[in-house]
Formats: C-alpha cells, structure tokens, sequence
C-alpha cells in the first residue's frame, strides 16, 4: 500500500548521537563511520529494483562514499521472486562481502561475492550463521550504523537487529511490515519507509541522508547516470507490470493534483493542462517499461518515449505493451549493432530510435484499438460492479484490502486498478477505498496508540507512523505492530476499513491514495463524501483502540 515516503522515526532523531555512540564518533573520527547492510530483495521491492542484487547494493555503495561512510558488511539474501510469493524450494543466493571488509568498495568496483545458492530455506540457514557473526561485530562497536533492505528483524536478521537496538545504533531502512517490525523492537531509525514508487537510487540515497543527518556530517547525493549499465540476460525476464506501472507513479499523482487545482474557482484554464497529463499518462508508461525491460539506461528511455508517442491511441495498456516492446528491441538491436562493429554512437542512434519506432508502430497500426478497449473495460467493469449495489460493493472493497496488503495483493493487483482507472478518468474508486480504509484505519489505530497507548514506550512508535499517514498519505504498515500484538485491533481495523468503504461506495466518491490527507478531498469527485469516509475511517478505530488500550493502561497502572 501506500508507502513511499521517508519519516525519521526517533524522537531523538536529530544531529546529536545518543552517549552511547558519542565515544565510538569521536574514536573514529578520522575514519569513515561503518555500515552494515542487511536485507533481502524483498515482496513489494522486488518489483523496485530488487530483482537486480547487484545494481542496488551499487547505489548504496556510490552513496555511501559519496556521503563519507563504508560499507563494511553486507549480508542480502537474494530471492528468485518475490518474496511476497516465495516458497522453501524458491531459488537463492546470499550476497555479502568478498572479505568482509568492504575495501575497495566503489561504482563499477563492488567487492560482493555469493557466500551461499541453493533453496530460499538452506541460504536463510546460513544467512542466520552469518547474521550470529554479524551481531558480534556491532556489540564489539565494529559497526556504526545499519541500513535495512526489506530486512526480517523477526527473522535472518533478529541477531544483529537486537544487537543494534542493545547499543542504540543508528539505522535507516525501507520495507513496510519490516521498518515495522524494526520499530517495534526499539530499533533507532532515523530513516524509514516503504518501497512504493521508489528506486534503487532514491532508496539509497533516503538512507545515507537520514544517516548522515543523524550523525551531523554533510552528504551531497550522487545522481545521474553514473551506474554500471547492465543489459546482459534476457530482456523478457526485467518484464514487471507491477513495477513499470508503480514506476509511473508520480505521473498519476501529478495528474491527481493537477484535477485537485483545477476546482479551484477561477483556476479552471487548468482544464487543458488536465487533458494534456491524462494524453500523455502512455508516454511515461511507456519510457519507465521501456528503460526497465531494456537494462540500458537513456537509450532504453529514449526508446521508450518513442514507442509511447505513438502508443497514445492505446491507452495505458497501449503505453504498456509499447514500451515492453521497445525495450526488448533496443536491447537485442544494440547487441546487434555492436556485433557488427558498428561505432558506438551510431549504435545507440539505431537501437534507441528504430527499436522506438518498430514497437510504437506496432501499437499505432495494429495494437491501439485493441489495448484502449481493453483500458476502457477495465474502467467500465469497476463502474458497472458498484453501480450494481455500490454500498456492498465498497464494504467488500474495504473489507479486502487489509489482506490483500498483508497477503502482497496490493501492489500486485488493486495497485494497478487504482493507475488504471486514474489513466482513463483521473480519478479512481479503489484509490478512494484505498485512502479510507487503509490510511484512515491506519491514522486511527497509530492516533489511539498516541493519546492512550499500552505502554509509554509505544507512544513515540505510533507518533511517527500517524504523522506519515496524516502528511503524506501512506507507510500504513506503521500500524502492524499494534494489528499483530493484539487479534481485537485487527478485527477493528477490518471493521473499520468495512464501514469506511461502505460510506465510499454509498456516496459514489472516487479519488487517490499517497496524498496528504488535506488534500485527499479536494481531488475526489465528491468532496463531502470524501470527507465523511475519511472521518468514519479514522473515527472508528481510534476511539475503539483507545477503549481496547483502557484495560492493560489500567492493569498497568494497578
């Protein structure tokens, strides 16, 4: 769900290291602090960049010589699939550091050797051995600082994790239900969030900021297209609709906001800007499919937004379909033209331009009728189910998109609905039903677990996720540890997510998630009922955890 932002979760989060680090700074002053960065590919992420191990250990590694610090160990188990899906038998790998000292480390110079193949199960085996070893090394004072990619601090990562919060050590991270789970055992996370729209380097440069914020140093991120291109492999097996279309985010959430403006009175010139955005939603599909598939960068992309001006005619699907196309093209044509001595601009030129036009014709002259129908059903079959009996159809909407969070669904599934709906009409009944009940639930669970929670220690936890929620209209996932601790607030949060999507589907409202909650009404169709999901959303739950949270506060206090 909804989770794309970068909350510093600590109340002491700022640019004072807590005592217990302050004597290790000043020991290594001198030397660049040491990370350690452990994880996995991940559920959600592996759609993000997590299917390419290698390329997003670069990022961290580019970034964090770019911000002054060392990666001294890693420790990545590298799926085969998402997690989201995996079984035991589900190939792997254990990616760490050639000697585990992280010399040399570097873009295009990355000391990574695979310590471990074979079965998800016998590489989580040995990640477990060498996260004993790891945890040793941060309670000697070996490490500095941690960096969580879509960790398991429940999991193959439980030593160094306890050993991390029984130090007070830094750490920053991504990965919803895993940032959680960090939380909840009092990790110290100055830099947090989920995977949603998000890339290799933007994650990695959300870690090494938040921790070279905490520790006070100055940091000027690496950008550009610096990291090694890598188009070996066949392009086929990059294809991720769930990450090209979370890719394009922000291109639908600009459109969003673009419709919120243009209500405005007086602001209705907007209009055009609004027609223009939805003609071009194919193009960024396309570019993002395009660059994704081929593995090569701006020739990819170029390729991309060829294919996309020519798709336009089909819709999102057409985008999509047209930029699959061009970015397997222009990996297979620039092999080709290399093969054959061609000079290397001339290479490129060929590759990202014919391999453009060749798919994007494709789309134009054979396939845009048949991906904008498809687009258009799409839309059609959402409306005609809620119009058939639109208070169930919410309640069922909001009563399923807790599990299909949990279950990894989302992203898979009501996702792309959501950007499907929003590429034919700006708006989306699932993207309301979204808001409500899940941000909204999750606001009020984090919002009880403020004013009354069940221990003292809870409080600061439940502040960071409510203010993300509230702000920026996602990270949900910051409510887990209260849903898991107690089988009450869960059916609370079903519950509430039913009603919530009741009043949605009551009121025919249509809108968006990952907006600030203030903002959420104004681009919805119906800005009264938005408002009234919202408060039922987030009412509900708050005031029955608060009165779930009175018994353990009173017992505690007895």
């Amino acid at each position: 769900m909804p989770e794309h932002t970068t909350p510093e979760a600590a109340p002491e989060r700022g640019a004072v290291a807590p005592a217990s680090n302050r004597a290790s700074t000043l020991a290594h002053e001198a030397a660049p602090r040491r990370i350690a960065v452990v994880g996995s590919t991940g559920g959600n992420l592996f759609s993000h960049g997590g299917d390419e191990p290698h390329r997003l250990l670069a990022e961290i590694f580019r970034q964090a010589e770019a911000g002054g610090f060392k990666v001294s160990a890693v420790q990545l188990v590298a799926a085969g699939a998402s997690m989201d899906a995996v079984k035991d038998s589900t190939p792997a790998q254990l990616l760490t550091l050639r000697d585990g000292d992280g010399d040399g480390v570097g873009v295009g110079n990355i000391e990574v050797t695979v310590a471990a193949r074979g079965t998800l199960a016998e590489v989580n085996a040995t990640a477990a051995a060498y996260d004993a070893e790891l945890a040793r090394a941060v309670a000697a004072g070996e490490v500095d600082a941690l960096v969580l990619v879509s960790a398991a601090p429940k999991g193959v990562n439980a030593a160094t994790v306890g050993a991390a919060v029984a130090a007070g050590l830094p750490a920053a991270g991504t990965g919803g239900s895993s940032i959680a789970a960090a939380q909840a055992l009092g990790l110290n996370l100055v830099a947090a969030s989920g995977t949603t729209g998000s890339t290799s380097t933007t994650r990695a440069v959300s870690y090494i900021a938040g921790l070279a914020r905490y520790f006070g140093t100055r940091y000027r991120p690496v950008l550009g297209s610096a990291e090694a291109q890598d188009a070996t492999g066949s392009p086929w097996r990059r294809i991720s609709v769930r990450g090209i279309m979370v890719g394009s985010l922000p291109a639908f959430i600009a459109l969003a906001l673009i419709l919120a403006v243009g209500k405005i009175p007086g602001l209705d010139a907007l209009t055009p800007v609004f027609d223009a955005l939805i003609a071009g939603l194919p193009v960024v599909v396309a570019a993002v499919a395009a660059r994704r598939v081929s593995g090569l960068g701006e020739v990819g992309l170029v390729a991309g937004v060829v294919a996309g001006v020519l798709s336009t005619a089909g819709g999102i699907i057409g985008g999509l379909v047209g930029g699959i196309l061009a970015g397997a093209l222009v990996a297979y044509l620039l092999r080709w033209t290399l093969a054959r001595r061609f000079p290397v601009t001339t290479a490129n030129i060929v590759a990202g331009g014919l391999s453009g036009l060749a798919a994007g014709l494709v789309v134009f002259l054979a396939l845009a009728p048949l991906t904008n129908a498809l687009g258009e059903g799409v839309k059609d079959a959402i409306e005609y189910l809620v119009a058939l009996n639109p208070l169930l159809a919410g309640a069922l909407a909001g009563l399923v998109i807790w599990p299909a969070i949990m279950g990894g669904v989302y992203h898979a599934a009501i996702l792309p609905l959501v950007l499907l709906e929003m590429g034919e009409k700006g708006h989306s009944f699932f993207g309301a039903v979204d808001m409500v009940s899940l941000v909204m639930v999750s606001l009020g669970i984090t919002l009880a677990n403020v004013v009354r929670p069940r221990t003292s220690g809870e409080r600061a936890l439940a502040a960071s996720g409510a203010a993300v929620n509230f702000g920026f209209g996602t990270f949900v996932e910051a409510s887990y540890p209260f849903l898991f601790a107690d089988k009450r607030v869960f059916a609370v949060a079903l519950g509430s997510a039913t009603l919530g999507g009741l009043v949605v589907g009551a009121t025919g409202t249509e809108a968006t998630a990952y907006l600030p909650a203030v903002v959420a009404p104004f681009v919805a169709t119906d800005t009264v009922g938005m408002v009234l999901a919202m408060l039922v959303g987030v009412v509900v739950p708050f005031v029955a955890v608060l009165l779930i949270n009175l018994r353990p506060r009173r017992a505690a206090e007895a």
